[in-house]
């Protein structure tokens, strides 16, 4: 069933927000950022190691997505999730991934049970 035009904004949003997800920069910024009401970009990019410039484009994206907001203190920028749901997901994407990881290791661990191959 094709999207009718009522409903294509609605998935376009859905898509930004894990286009706001699919990189791994993003998603450390927002597991740092779960873990505290609201952290400093000095202290973000401390943790993340990046660059300024790049810190504040991922910073960009994220709140183009509104994952995130920011609040202008002096001279210091602080940055929080916009939504709790937003910790929940990436815990639920962390599940995700150890299950799939626990999957790969028990299927390569099934791998040494296949018969070999004739030399060539």
């Amino acid at each position: 069933m094709p999207l009718t035009r009522q409903q294509r904004p609605l998935y376009e949003v859905k898509a930004g927000l894990f286009k706001g997800l699919s990189h791994p920069f993003r998603i450390r910024i927002l597991e740092l950022l779960s873990a505290a009401d609201e952290v400093s970009v000095a202290d973000l990019q401390s943790e993340t190691g990046l660059e300024a410039s790049h810190l504040s484009q991922h910073l960009s994206v994220l709140r183009r997505h509104r994952l995130v907001e920011s609040e202008r203190r002096a001279s210091h920028v602080y940055y929080r999730l916009t939504d709790a749901k937003v910790a929940e997901l990436l815990a639920v994407a962390r599940a995700l991934l150890l299950d799939v990881l626990a999957n790969d290791r028990e299927m390569l661990a099934d791998a040494g049970s296949l018969p070999t191959l004739p030399a060539r």
